[in-house]
């Protein structure tokens, strides 16, 4: 009997799981409410992990998931399978979740990273102060993104970290295809110069 190179099941059974996850998004996307029991089983503890190492509360964590579920509810068709794999997409409305969750606490200050999310070393290939670069780098952003212009942000939230299309947000905001250009690209160019600025 032949066996698999090291680490081919490993990757088969990832594949696996991202292709059920993908299908099971389709489907909560079309109305299927069993679907969502099923992401549920599959990317709760991930997800309730993300907002507990940013929120380092375990009933803001569990009200964050609570939360990102029902978004995920009423956005399952804005999922793209072509932009991201599902489980980052998921995790990065996580990730989102959580830090409105301090911004309304107030807790997320200029540059400023929990140290618990600092500490924090998401991939073994990532060296430890790496990660804390890239988790100050992070909170740069979500600092000048607060600086933009509520439409600007909202567009600018809503098409990098959301994954929304610029025609999406277009019909959302009832507003041109062109506004909605011109509002990410000046948005862009505020971002931009906030973060040099930093």
């Amino acid at each position: 009997m032949q066996q698999a190179p090291l680490g081919v099941d490993r990757d088969s059974d990832a594949e696996a799981a991202r292709a059920a996850l993908k299908a099971d998004i389709a489907r909560l996307a079309t109305g299927d409410r069993s679907a969502l029991k099923d992401i549920y089983r599959a990317t709760s503890a991930k997800l309730y992990g993300i907002a507990l190492r940013i929120l380092g509360d375990e009933r803001e964590a569990e009200d964050a998931v609570q939360d990102i579920y029902l978004d995920l509810w009423k956005r399952a068709e804005r999922y793209d399978p072509a932009r991201a794999s599902p489980i980052s997409w998921l995790a990065t409305m996580a990730r989102n979740r959580a830090v409105d969750r301090l911004r309304t606490r107030g807790k997320v200050a200029h540059a400023s990273v929990p140290e618990a999310a600092a500490a924090h070393v998401a991939d073994g290939s990532v060296p430890a102060d790496g990660q804390i670069e890239l988790d100050q780098r992070d909170a740069r952003i979500h600092f000048c993104l607060e600086q933009l212009e509520k439409r600007q942000r909202s567009a600018i939230s809503r098409a990098f970290l959301g994954g929304a299309t610029y025609i999406q947000l277009a019909e959302d905001d009832d507003v041109p295809l062109s506004t909605v250009k011109s509002r990410v690209h000046r948005g862009l160019s505020r971002l931009k110069a906030c973060i040099e600025r930093q």
